[in-house]
């Protein structure tokens, strides 16, 4: 079997032009991404994040990115990650439309 390296030496990826928009920009990631070792969110910390998300321009964006890419942690769209399942879930289940 053969190894091979990769370079890493790049610039970071420039963010998606919805990201740009969005309202958590200046936020406290610990808002959507929380230490607790679990994985849905509960309390004023979790309220907080889900307003902002509510006034947030690019939501629809957002929850779709977290939903097609399969992000598994953090909020996203005012979505946990075991709200965001449920969805794809249900996506995956829908009939699809012509």
């Amino acid at each position: 079997m053969t190894l091979q390296r990769t370079r890493h030496d790049h610039a970071p990826r420039p963010p998606l032009r919805w990201m740009t928009r969005a309202a958590c920009q200046d936020a406290d990631p610990g808002l959507f991404f929380p230490i607790t070792g679990e994985t849905s969110q509960q309390g004023p910390a979790d309220d907080q994040a889900r307003r902002i998300c509510q006034a947030c321009p690019v939501q629809p964006a957002c929850l779709d990115w977290a939903l097609r890419t399969g992000e598994p942690d953090g909020l996203w769209g005012g979505t946990t990650p075991a709200e965001r399942r449920r969805l794809r879930a249900r996506r995956q289940q829908a009939p699809a439309t012509a």
